[in-house]
């Protein structure tokens, strides 16, 4: 495998990404408040996901703002250092299958065993570029931080590195979640249910702790595909970028608690969050549901100092109605983790979640069928491990489709169930920003067989082969094809 060197600035892969012919630069003055959202919108919409955007000017702060850097198959892989992401997955591969698992508990052990093979641990620093200046007073007012979507409750910090720690044990976790700022030095932490983050501040507030939160932003682009990665609960998402940046990741000492950030990220919010503090509404926000998230109501964070490089680039995205940038580093998550997929299941051949599903709501997958209601199983199985458990569908398919191309998964949806028999239907967690469920956090789930039924499986007829043109046929007009070019 052919890796680069690790990033070791966010302007550093914008240069990159220039050399590639993959940014555009704004050098007009635009305004953050929906004006780029409209701008990168666009953008993200265009052929292939268009071009990163880089804000040189953006109205009452002394920043750029870079957008979209995520939003293409080849600038993913770019801000992964490789020429496609399969490259990564194939290792991981090889690296799992040196001591192939028994149970999924030794697999996520072993997951985390592989990325330290490859690389230490992440490591202090005494200090980081990180922490070159300091604002005199924080001052949240200072970023081109957006407000993306007309409804939107207010401007928000859309692409941060939430850092905690738990309590009990000192696990650190980072996370990704929005920030809605309701003044110079306060924005509400919108940790939901399920993440750990939210796990971490509830054992704060039974312990009745000032919980410390610091929030990094940019740096290497692969922190933030860390954070948004679906990590086993326990597992440092530092650990995985020193492994996908091929370095470990040098940390540095926040100035006001006992966190440590990456040495060059382009800004550090030190904070905290108070257990007295009550809560209040956060929201709405236009959300990767293409639908409005309602006000909930969540924690307050409070910050206590901003620190920032001298050539600080903010970076930022949006989510909404698809295609958007997020759909690119959903991929890539897939693509990534299918290898630990398949230790699990290892029936399972490819896997797709596509743009249209946001994430949660579909899931294809297709498998080498060897035994009757095989298919019932993987589903049974996705919906029991992490971040699978908030699937609205999953739709399983025979080997021979592939999942990539709706239009061969529809078809084979609708030529192969009968409802009454291939479909199942169940009840578990849902992803809290699903506005369809009856209750926030729990709902329903479907299940589709849409693979070919063999014997063993009730109520089926005999099965009729598929419509397939003799390859000795196809290769003759081939051949005939080609004389007549």
């Amino acid at each position: 495998m052919t890796r680069a060197m690790a990033y070791e600035s966010l302007r550093m892969f914008v240069q990159k990404l220039e050399a590639a012919g993959e940014l555009k630069r704004i050098p007009v003055e635009v305004d953050p408040i929906l004006e780029i959202t409209e701008v990168a919108d666009r953008e993200m919409k265009s052929p292939g996901g268009g071009k990163a955007l880089l804000f040189e000017k953006c109205r009452d702060a002394g920043f750029p703002l870079l957008i979209n850097a995520y939003g293409s198959a080849k600038r993913m892989a770019l801000a992964l250092g490789v020429d496609d992401v399969e490259e990564i997955a194939r290792e991981l591969e090889t690296l799992l299958k040196a001591k192939p698992p028994t149970s999924f508990r030794e697999a996520i052990s072993l997951l985390g065993s592989a990325f330290e093979l490859r690389h230490a641990k992440p490591k202090s620093v005494g200090s980081g570029v990180c922490q070159q200046m300091v604002m005199k007073a924080p001052d949240l007012r200072a970023l081109p931080i957006q407000k993306c979507w007309p409804d939107d409750a207010g401007r928000y910090v859309t692409l941060p590195l939430v850092i905690t720690r738990d309590p009990d044990t000192g696990a650190r976790n980072v996370g990704t979640y929005r920030m809605q700022v309701i003044d110079e030095k306060t924005a509400f932490m919108h940790w939901q249910l399920h993440k750990t983050g939210a796990r971490h501040w509830r054992r704060y507030m039974e312990l009745k702790r000032r919980m410390p939160v610091t929030v990094a932003l940019g740096g290497d682009p692969v922190y933030a595909f860390a954070a948004t990665a679906p990590m086993p609960d326990g597992l440092d998402e530092f650990l995985l970028a020193g492994f996908l940046r091929k370095k470990s990741v040098e940390l540095v000492k926040c100035q006001t608690n006992e966190l440590e950030v990456p040495a060059n990220c382009d800004f550090v919010l030190e904070g905290y969050v108070e257990p007295e503090d009550k809560l209040d509404l956060e929201g709405p926000f236009g959300d990767h549901t293409g639908y409005y998230t309602l006000p909930e109501p969540y924690p307050k964070f409070r910050i206590e100092r901003i620190t920032h490089r001298a050539d600080a680039i903010y970076p930022s995205t949006i989510v909404g109605i698809p295609p958007m940038e997020d759909f690119y580093m959903g991929t890539a998550s897939v693509r990534i983790f299918l290898p630990v997929f398949k230790m699990n299941f290892p029936e399972i051949v490819d896997m797709a979640l596509p743009a249209e599903g946001t994430f949660h709501n579909l899931v294809v997958v297709s498998i080498k069928k060897t035994f009757p209601y095989q298919a019932m199983k993987v589903m049974h199985g996705l919906w029991g491990m992490g971040q699978m458990m908030f699937t609205k569908m999953i739709v399983v398919v025979d080997d021979d489709v592939n999942v990539h191309n709706l239009s061969e998964v529809m078809f084979r949806l609708t030529a192969n169930i009968d409802p009454a028999r291939d479909t199942i239907l169940t009840k578990g967690p849902a992803d809290v920003l699903d506005h369809a469920t009856p209750a926030i956090g729990l709902g329903s789930k479907i299940g589709f067989d849409a693979t070919h039924k063999i014997k063993g499986e009730a109520n089926c007829r005999e099965w009729p082969p598929i419509i397939r043109m003799d390859p000795a046929v196809k290769k003759r007009v081939d051949d005939l094809l080609k004389k007549l070019t």
